[in-house]
């Protein structure tokens, strides 16, 4: 367990790559975008991930005049810092059928979590899926198939944390999005 003297060492030592500021200006932008793409849709479905995309949802949630209906997914492929296999939490438990939906996450890295969420939005009959991301980490390791259709902010290829992204289960509070500048920490 990483304590929280730890955190703070790290935090200290690390770069400040979007402010809050930026990152609600991108949100508002990116709401736009959503309120645009989904435009005169009945009944479109907004699916938070949880836990890191729900300082993201939120803002999001009241950036947009979409009239959504909300839901919450909770699926993770880390335990501690190990990637694995899928590990469902809780899955949505509304009727998708022929619905419009938007799973919200904190981060697009390589997207296996959120391809999965996806085809099993599909498998239970969405219309149609689209994904907005906080951030999408920039690099060549994508999971074939994936990628958002909506993205606030773009972030090199480093650890990140702060709003709704953590650290060893430290800082999704942060009202920045930061990165370790050791890429071991």
């Amino acid at each position: 367990m990483t304590s929280t003297r730890q955190y703070r060492n790290v935090l200290a030592a690390s770069d400040c790559l979007h402010d809050q500021a930026a990152i609600r200006a991108a949100i508002t932008a990116t709401a736009a975008q959503i309120d645009q793409a989904f435009a005169g849709i009945e009944q479109p479905l907004f699916i938070t991930i949880m836990n890191g995309g729900l300082f993201f949802a939120a803002e999001l949630g009241f950036a947009s005049v979409t009239a959504f209906q909300f839901d919450y997914a909770h699926a993770s492929r880390y335990r501690g810092t190990q990637g694995g296999g899928l590990e469902w939490r809780r899955r949505p438990d509304v009727d998708m059928s022929g619905r419009h939906v938007l799973l919200v996450d904190d981060i697009l890295d390589e997207g296996h979590t959120l391809l999965a969420i996806r085809e099993h939005c599909l498998a239970q009959g969405a219309a149609a899926v689209r994904i907005a991301v906080l951030t999408e980490k920039i690099h060549d390791r994508r999971a074939p198939g994936i990628q958002a259709d909506h993205v606030c902010l773009q972030v090199p290829d480093r650890y990140v944390f702060g709003y709704g992204m953590d650290w060893h289960g430290h800082g999704r509070n942060l009202p920045a999005i930061h990165a370790l500048k050791d890429p071991e920490a």
